[in-house]
């Protein structure tokens, strides 16, 4: 089953179909759910990798040994084909594509042999952000943009993903494929994001939680005109143009 949500005459419509090809995919899409989206940072073994000798030198010392954690706030949702702004004079930005685990029920201190009993389904993440300078501490300025997290276009059961550690994730500009990667690169499983975030804050149905994206490199980079597609097997795909601000 995939639940999405649509406007239609202003109004806020919640629906459902039993097939993708039921459902009309335009801009008028919203976001699956309304509730808080919450990013973990530092989730990938590539990115981990890629930083393991900075963060073996003064300030750090050493790596984060927790997941880092960063909220993407209300005015960075946008739904399927709704336009990514990109600011002016900032610098690059990038697509962040990531599975995003939907809550299905109030979460408490969840032990992560049960986590999954807690998950709604999951849906499709860009997790947009400026270039990022600091892992255990994410700028809002770089994540918090407007349009800087679209979220979409449904979300699909959790019955119909049976791995949702081992999907393969690929993102498209331009119909071009720039980039794969695949949620076994995770560091912290879906599972274990669900235990570690629910060991102090208690998680709501319908809040988001965006389980972790790649090193932004060049490849991932967007512009004005451009089209990114999220692609996340037996889950969906993400579409929507870049402009400038």
């Amino acid at each position: 089953m995939f639940h999405y949500r649509q406007k239609e005459s202003n109004e806020v419509v919640s629906k459902t179909a039993n097939a993708s090809f039921e459902i009309k995919l335009d801009d008028t899409i919203l976001p699956p759910t309304s509730g808080n989206v919450i990013g973990v940072a530092l989730n990938n073994k590539a990115l981990a990798k890629s930083l393991e000798k900075a963060f073996n030198e003064k300030p750090h010392v050493q790596p984060p040994k927790t997941p880092v954690l960063h909220i993407k706030t209300d005015n960075t949702h946008i739904g399927y084909g709704k336009n990514i702004k990109l600011p002016s004079d900032k610098g690059a930005v990038f697509a962040g594509p990531s599975l995003g685990i939907v809550i299905g029920k109030k979460a408490t201190r969840v032990d992560a042999s049960n986590a999954l009993d807690f998950v709604a389904g999951f849906t499709v993440v860009n997790e947009v952000s400026l270039a990022e300078t600091s892992f255990y501490r994410p700028a809002v300025k770089a994540k918090c943009r407007d349009t800087f997290c679209p979220i979409g276009p449904w979300t699909v059961d959790k019955s119909a993903v049976s791995t949702p550690n081992k999907l393969s994730i690929k993102t498209f500009i331009n119909d071009a494929l720039v980039h794969e990667t695949n949620t076994d690169q995770l560091i912290y499983s879906v599972e274990e994001i669900i235990s570690y975030i629910s060991s102090f804050m208690t998680l709501e149905a319908g809040d988001i939680i965006i389980a972790g994206t790649p090193e932004r490199t060049a490849d991932l980079a967007i512009n004005p005109g451009d089209s990114v597609m999220i692609d996340i097997e037996g889950v969906g795909r993400l579409v929507n143009p870049v402009e400038q601000e």
